[in-house]
């Protein structure tokens, strides 16, 4: 009998019965914190989780079995030109309008296919930092000077990150390199034009089926917003010709495939969800009865799907019950938030760099909460910090990137974002703009 492992798995144990035990149900704050974290759940799954989480997972799943690892190398790996390496992933979310959940598929796809750690991070924060259409909110409603500083900021985050990170893990980026060379090239992979209109049709889809409006009246944004359905079947469309010509996907399935989609289509135009939801599953079944590269592109995206998801739906909960959700307040009071967060002192903006760390924000969310931050008496350092901390981090993809790259690289990458933050923070509150 092993006493030390017995005797911890009865301290766990006693522990979990105390916290069932003592649990404050019935108590206001307690049971409205656990209705707000479902309420994040539901929202989150309804709107991030089809249109969001799961064509990133085909992008991810895609890039694993299509793309050469010579290529990543080339492009993105440790021994890349880092002039290359870091000024592809620094902007690649200048065409990503994601979250810092979103991004996670595709950060674990080039990852494990060989991409260097720093370049990769730089692309973990760019992702949802570097959101064109974030940045122009931001300055519309906070001001043109909020705006400039939260790109610029971003930016260079996510090079100083990138570089700081590959430093720190210098002699383990080493060994992993030599592991990644020593693996023998192998021929699976399409030709570069293949690939570029494989992940361009992928990309447009995630892009038109997540592209928002905004509050002003005409102008390109609400344009394209006007038409993103018709866009994204657009691009479904190139997507099955692609199965056909490319992976040698039978016809009759692409049709199969396609008809509830365009009938869902047309009986509940208000509702698109239920025909991308289809359009999902189709595919999903189109792929799963197809042999050779199809069916390896579904088991990729799925083994993804399996390792993330539960960790993401975990966090959103937990974050939800801490932090509130749509509806109200989580165990956190709004005003602790609203009080620690003024003024343009270290501890303010360490506070909303924390909070944005720890918080989850879905896209373009961010503006309107430090908008009513702002009004309640946030300083402007602290808005900034917490504008440069919140896309890029949260709860979820903490718990995600964990399983990805370990605990360690992982806090040292959240302390990172943090220091920068607060930083940032302090000097822009200061200046006066």
């Amino acid at each position: 009998m092993n006493w030390k492992s017995d005797w911890k798995a009865l301290v766990l144990m006693a522990a979990a019965f105390a916290a069932a035990w003592f649990l404050p149900v019935g108590r206001e704050r307690f049971d409205g914190a656990v209705l707000q974290a479902l309420a994040l759940v539901r929202d989150y799954a309804r709107l991030h989780v089809l249109m969001c989480l799961v064509p990133a997972l085909f992008i991810a799943g895609g890039m694993t079995v299509f793309l050469r690892q010579a290529s990543v190398l080339k492009y993105l790996g440790a021994q890349a030109r880092k002039v290359v390496a870091y000024g592809v992933a620094s902007v690649s979310g200048t065409i990503l309008a994601v979250c810092s959940c979103t991004v996670l598929p595709i950060f674990a796809g080039i990852y494990r296919m060989g991409a260097g750690l720093g370049p990769a991070c730089a692309f973990l924060y760019s992702g949802p930092a570097i959101n064109v259409l974030a940045i122009v909110l931001t300055a519309r409603v906070l001001g043109l000077e909020m705006g400039i500083a939260r790109a610029a900021g971003a930016v260079v985050f996510s090079l100083v990150i990138g570089l700081t990170m590959h430093l720190i893990f210098l002699r383990e980026e080493r060994r992993r390199v030599a592991a990644v060379i020593a693996v023998p090239e192998d021929a699976q992979g399409h030709s570069l034009g293949r690939n570029s209109i494989f992940f361009a049709l992928l990309a447009g889809i995630l892009l038109s089926a997540t592209w928002g409006g905004c509050d002003c009246t005409g102008g390109t944004v609400n344009f394209i917003y006007g038409i993103k359905w018709y866009l994204a079947s657009a691009f479904a469309a190139g997507l099955g010709m692609f199965l056909v010509l490319s992976m040698k996907v039978p016809p009759w399935k692409i049709v199969f495939a396609t008809v509830p989609v365009a009938v869902l289509a047309l009986l509940v135009p208000g509702r698109p969800v239920y025909a991308f939801t289809a359009g999902i599953m189709g595919l999903s079944i189109v792929l799963t009865t197809t042999k050779g590269e199809a069916s390896e592109w579904f088991s990729s995206t799925f083994g993804l799907g399996r390792q993330i998801l539960p960790l993401l739906l975990g966090g959103v909960m937990a974050a939800g019950f801490l932090m509130g959700g749509p509806g109200g307040e989580g165990v956190i009071p709004a005003r602790w938030v609203a009080d620690s967060v003024g003024g343009n002192s270290i501890t303010a903006n360490l506070a909303a760099s924390l909070i944005g760390a720890f918080m989850y924000f879905a896209t373009l969310t961010e503006v309107p909460i430090l908008q009513g931050l702002l009004r309640m008496g946030m300083g402007r350092g602290p808005a900034l910090a917490l504008l440069l901390a919140g896309p890029a981090l949260s709860l979820p993809s903490m718990l995600v990137i964990r399983s990805i790259m370990g605990w360690r690289k992982t806090a040292v990458y959240v302390l990172l974002v943090v220091t920068m933050a607060t930083v940032t923070g302090i000097v822009f509150g200061s200046t006066g703009l």
